[in-house]
């Protein structure tokens, strides 16, 4: 009984949390999409049947992210395409409305910009 609560305990540790409306999950992915109502997760249909102002919270570092506003608690190693971000570090490129983070590697191209630190064009 210990030994699986340790396995589960360690499965757990390599899997990321994602709430949606309030409905959390476990997935592996890092990847996520939000469009026409379903949130994808590395391809895999996680929600759908969604409408209205949808809330993601994702807790952990995100690879890639498409969506309409999002406030991840970590990092985002590839490129963000929303209306609005904010996030810890961006890797990749952004293209948003409002984008509010640390640092950004990639290009930016926003109405508003509120970064820390910037290493590639930003256009507005």
């Amino acid at each position: 009984m210990i030994k699986s609560l340790k396995l589960n305990n360690l499965i757990k540790s390599f899997m990321n949390n994602i709430t949606i409306n309030g409905e959390s999950f476990v997935c592996n992915g890092k990847n996520i999409v939000s469009i026409n109502g379903k949130i994808i997760v590395d391809g895999e249909v996680i929600k759908e049947g969604l409408s209205g102002n949808v809330t993601i919270h994702f807790n952990g570092d995100l690879a890639n992210l498409t969506c309409a506003d999002a406030v991840i608690n970590g990092n985002i190693s590839g490129d963000v395409n929303a209306a609005d971000v904010k996030c810890g570090d961006i890797g990749g490129n952004v293209s948003a409305a409002d984008v509010r983070c640390n640092n950004v590697k990639g290009k930016i191209t926003a109405a508003s910009v509120k970064i820390k630190n910037n290493s590639g064009d930003i256009k507005m």
